[in-house]
């Protein structure tokens, strides 16, 4: 892991094409400001693992069912 120090208003570039910036600091709260491409997906890591949990499961399900379909 990479561990960085940015103030108030200060970026990171990640990628050529992705930018994150320091937009305020309250206590132990940031605010971040992400500027990404569009074809660029940005999730919180909790939203992520959520999804990532429901395609698994998705995944598991569509495979029994075809399992069950081609058993007969």
């Amino acid at each position: 892991m990479l561990a960085l120090s940015r103030k108030k208003n200060e970026a990171l570039v990640i990628n050529n094409n992705v930018e994150i910036t320091v937009l305020e600091i309250k206590g132990e709260q940031v605010k971040l400001g992400i500027s990404a491409p569009r074809e660029v997906p940005v999730y919180r890591k909790e939203v992520y693992a959520q999804i990532q949990d429901s395609n698994k499961e998705a995944v598991d399900a569509d495979s029994m069912e075809a399992l069950k379909n081609l058993l007969g």
